[in-house]
């Protein structure tokens, strides 16, 4: 068994491997850049060491520094989690010359399925069905166009060596190919040093359905069941759960069957993701369900695999590098009750997902989920990496109880100031839809209108805030009391301001207190509101809609589609931005000219930085 392993990734994936390393007796080792030099896997490990500045193309990015972390630590196996190099073959052999233990599949079964076009031929080969579209060297662009129209809109471009999202477009019309074609190979030139695309069918009524596969290094594979991921926003996966509603026994059989024939095919060993597309316009039909990709590596929706099988992938992972077989067999693997997993993303869906950085002052989680996090209250939520906050997991006897228990769950989540996504999940759980089992990957879309704004507060919730404000007599705009009762707390008025900048007059029930509460959170449903008395203020505030488009966060700027003098149309693209492993365009907000430019493409810029400015025409 592995004594010492170095885990060569950061975050809540971090702390989850540290997790049952220890439970194994393992020595964990820790590597960090220096935006996490004080994080919470730097301080659950055994030990730590440095690795190289922020961005993770000059820290976990770097094979070189993680061999020489865990040769100088008397490391005996490296994990990679999943991200970053976990899916890096070049990396996973280096990691074995250096006579290491890879806790991760073999490198040529991770070159194999690394390219999403080489994979899908050679699933084809090995009998495993796959959805139609075009997997050529061509990648002109005219050429790529015109196969796009034999195949028939929509189509889906998609990076050959993409992940996670990225690298990925859906196009509708022939006269948006050109762009999308372009933006989908800078992503995944930026994120994969690979520009090269296929392009397949989209399906209309798209289900995400994957198979969690497991192999040993003495021939066993079995598969734990399926989850379905078809949440998605942007391609990325927003809830998961196991097992998928909707799937009959007969078609569960064929699917996991499919995954198992499609790992043997690749020699597979340790864990594994087999990712299906399946046509639910008349359900979940084994003939309506195509092979999609591999994932070579551990997923991030692992947890509701472990919590319907009881069964500690990790450890699964840790005892298969070690040379062990596979603790289970299949007959052995059963399905018990139901999970869905949230992920608890810093990033505020009322402005379009936008990420939020800075300090967590505030952070609390309910006792009733499995929390599975790599920060804590007064850490930080860095510009460089992923912004997911933590992932948050419900296990129930039935769906019903499992919805139920994360709903309440995400209503007892509290984040503060950092903006989170948790009233989207909230309003997620509580579609029809949902609820039902009636999904697919476009639902989100669909109806995000309704998700992402909040709601307004309730009278209760005001009232509350301003007598916490108000709670010493004389303290603030307080008015009069507006009316005596006998036996009753006299009432009062105040003006409320929200950090959202609403101002709001509420009348309350005076308390007696010691000192005011100088502000007030409010957590409700998943939203985070602060109140606080609203003060005389002048009226120096600049009018909005002046035409100054400034950076909404900190990022990169990757493409300038304007040059100073263009006259623009509302809406046209101006400038795109990366962070956090997105794009996100700038457009313009009326017709007009562009006055002002001060963008450059790889300039880094901070957050409201004015980039380009527009002046109405006359």
């Amino acid at each position: 068994m592995i004594q010492s392993l170095l885990i060569a990734n950061r975050g809540e994936i971090a702390c989850r491997i540290i997790r049952t390393a220890r439970v194994m007796g393992m020595r964990t080792i820790a590597v960090y850049s220096d935006a996490d030099a004080n994080a919470l896997h730097v301080r659950d490990a055994d030990e730590a060491i440095h690795i190289g500045p922020s961005p993770a193309r000059e820290s976990y990015l770097v094979g070189e520094k993680i061999i020489a972390a865990a040769k100088a630590t008397g490391a005996e196996a490296i994990h990679p989690g999943y991200g970053f190099l976990s899916e890096n073959a070049e990396f996973a052999q280096a990691v074995i010359d250096a006579g290491l233990i890879w806790v991760g599949p073999r490198p040529a079964s991770i070159i194999a399925m690394g390219l999403k076009d080489a994979a899908k031929t050679l699933m084809a080969q090995a009998g495993v069905p796959v959805t139609p579209g075009y997997m050529g060297e061509n990648q002109d662009p005219a050429f790529l166009e015109q196969r796009a129209a034999e195949i028939g809109y929509p189509v889906l471009i998609k990076a050959v060596a993409g992940g996670g999202g990225k690298g990925m477009r859906k196009v509708e019309a022939a006269a948006d190919f050109a762009d999308a074609l372009g933006s989908c190979q800078r992503e995944a030139s930026a994120s994969f040093g690979n520009a090269h695309v296929l392009i397949e069918k989209y399906i209309q009524r798209p289900r995400h359905i994957e198979v969690q596969v497991f192999g040993d290094t003495h021939g066993n594979i079995v598969h734990l069941f399926e989850r379905d991921c078809s949440l998605q926003r942007r391609h990325q996966k927003v809830i998961e759960e196991a097992p998928a509603p909707g799937m009959d026994t007969a078609t569960r059989e064929i699917l996991c069957a499919t995954a198992v024939k499609a790992a043997k095919a690749v020699d597979y060993v340790g864990a594994g993701t087999i990712e299906f597309i399946a046509d639910a316009s008349e359900g979940l039909r084994a003939d309506r369900i195509w092979f999609m990709e591999m994932n070579t590596r551990l997923q991030v929706e692992h947890p509701v695999t472990e919590e319907i099988t009881g069964v500690d992938l990790v450890e699964w992972q840790l005892r298969v590098a070690s040379g062990e077989a596979l603790p289970k067999r299949q007959d052995e693997l059963k399905i018990d009750g139901w999970a869905i997993e949230a992920r608890l993303y810093a990033e505020n869906p009322a402005t379009g997902f936008l990420p939020s950085i800075g300090t967590l002052d505030h952070l609390e989680f309910p006792d009733e989920l499995r929390i599975d996090t790599g920060v804590e209250q007064g850490g930080e939520v860095s510009p460089f990496y992923d912004p997911m906050i933590a992932k948050l997991i419900a296990w129930g006897e039935t769906r019903d109880e499992a919805i139920d228990l994360l709903r309440d769950g995400i209503d007892g989540t509290e984040v503060w100031p950092v903006k989170t996504n948790a009233g989207f999940l909230g309003r997620l759980l509580d579609l029809d839809e949902f609820g039902l089992g009636d999904v697919d990957t476009g639902l989100i879309a669909r109806e995000v209108d309704d998700l992402v704004h909040p709601s307004e507060p309730e009278p209760e919730e005001l009232a509350e805030a301003a007598a916490l404000l108000c709670a010493s007599p004389g303290n603030g705009p307080v008015s009069a009391i507006l009316g005596f009762r006998l036996n009753a707390p006299p009432r009062a008025e105040a003006r409320l301001l929200d950090d959202a900048g609403n101002i709001h007059l509420v009348a309350f029930d005076e308390v007696a207190a010691d000192e005011p509460t100088a502000d007030v959170l409010a957590f409700t449903d998943g939203f985070a509101r602060r109140y606080v008395l609203d003060e005389p203020r002048g009226s120096g505030h600049s009018a909005a809609g002046d035409g100054a488009i400034l950076s909404p966060m900190p990022g990169r700027i990757i493409a300038v589609d304007v040059k100073s003098g263009d006259i623009v149309t509302r809406g046209q693209k101006l400038v795109t931005l990366e962070a956090m492993k997105m794009e996100h365009s700038l457009t313009a907000p009326f017709d007009g000219v562009v006055a002002e430019l001060n963008a450059e493409v790889g300039v880094q810029v901070q957050v409201e930085t004015l980039l380009v400015r527009i002046e109405a025409m006359e």
